[in-house]
């Protein structure tokens, strides 16, 4: 499978000292909104993506615990660094639909996990990519859950 040029940098980046933050830099640089988490990806494969983010005052709501829709966007940043370890250089992938569920309050920093139970079959004809995701508070509770659908195609050559 050939790797997208976001996994290679992943691969060039993660194992060297600050390299998970450079990486994280780098991504946010790329996708500025996601800069509003202040995400820091700690794990990424194929079928797999663990992204952490603190609790901080720019995701405060009125209650002061993590608001809904920067949850929201730290599930995305989970998704999307899933979908370009897995998806080939050969395909493209778009987000479809985000569906959500709020379990419970978010009072502390967050860690969202993004995993495919298997590698899917890249071929000719676009299909949809339902991309499960949780995310879960320091104690490890879940707080958010939900799927990302992501719509997956050839590139055109």
């Amino acid at each position: 499978m050939s790797e997208t040029p976001t996994f290679a940098l992943w691969h060039k980046l993660a194992a060297k000292p600050g390299g998970k933050q450079l990486f994280s830099a780098a991504m946010c640089l790329r996708v500025p909104y996601f800069r509003t988490v202040l995400p820091s990806v700690r794990e990424l494969r194929p079928a797999h993506c663990e992204v952490t983010a603190p609790k901080w005052w720019g995701v405060y709501n009125h209650i002061h615990t993590f608001h809904a829709i920067a949850a929201c966007n730290l599930a995305e940043i989970a998704m999307g660094m899933l979908a370009e370890a897995t998806v080939p250089a050969t395909h493209r992938w778009l987000p479809k639909g985000m569906n959500v569920q709020y379990v419970a309050k978010a009072e502390t920093g967050l860690r969202a996990v993004a995993s495919l139970p298997e590698l899917p079959e890249f071929g000719d004809e676009g299909f949809e990519l339902p991309v499960p995701v949780t995310i879960s508070d320091a104690k490890g509770k879940p707080v958010v859950t939900g799927t990302i659908t992501i719509w997956v195609t050839p590139k055109k050559r």
